[in-house]
């Protein structure tokens, strides 16, 4: 797809430094003292939950700015069924093309593309002001509840949408995130060390 001032299109082997370095750009500092968001993608690309055809980035000015990327995933029914369902994630925008709107354009791209390819639903974490623009709601309000949590817990960054009207329609059950989205500490820190130095620093607002 491309806009007026950029293009978005699947990633390619020769932009993975440069979307793992746009990544930690994106998360440093923002959710706790540097970030694990690079290292997730890095290590993601391999796992068979990964879905090449969504792993994607934005363009604009010859430049990457921007890089979402899908994994499958599944809600465990409370009738025993396993639901097929997406998750994304990380998904950056370098820091100073963020708050433009570019954010939102590459996911509902991206969203888009997930709907062709046939999928019926997405759970992610994530802030529901940003991501309420573009359809998301609370998870619980469609009966699937965060495997963390408890099922009475209001948890307002657990959120939901379908992309087949109806698709969770009858379902309850419980979601936790792929495999792939929990990482070695240590393992992290070895290789964000490859990277160029950058200050980790505790700021207000941080979740850990």
């Amino acid at each position: 797809m491309s806009g007026s001032d950029y293009t978005i299109r699947p990633e390619a082997p020769s932009d993975y430094r440069a979307a793992e370095e746009l990544t930690r750009e994106a998360f440093w500092n923002v959710y706790r003292p540097g970030c694990t968001e690079h290292y997730v993608l890095h290590c993601f690309r391999e796992r068979e939950e990964f879905v090449p055809e969504l792993d994607l980035v934005m363009e604009k000015d010859r430049k990457l700015i921007g890089h979402i990327m899908y994994a499958r995933a599944e809600i465990q029914a409370d009738d025993g069924r396993k639901i097929p369902i997406l998750a994304f994630g990380p998904i950056s925008i370098a820091p100073e093309y963020q708050r433009k709107g570019y954010g939102k354009i590459l996911l509902d791209d991206s969203m888009k593309k997930a709907a062709d390819l046939g999928a019926g639903a997405i759970c992610i974490e994530g802030n529901p002001d940003f991501y309420g623009k573009s359809g998301f709601v609370t998870a619980s309000t469609k009966g699937i509840h965060y495997f963390a949590e408890p099922r009475e817990a209001e948890v307002p960054y657990f959120l939901v949408r379908e992309l087949k009207e109806g698709y969770l329609n009858g379902v309850t059950g419980t979601y936790r995130p792929p495999e792939g989205y929990f990482i070695d500490e240590e393992e992290t820190e070895q290789f964000d060390k490859s990277f160029p130095p950058k200050e980790k620093l505790k700021l207000p607002g941080q979740l850990v």
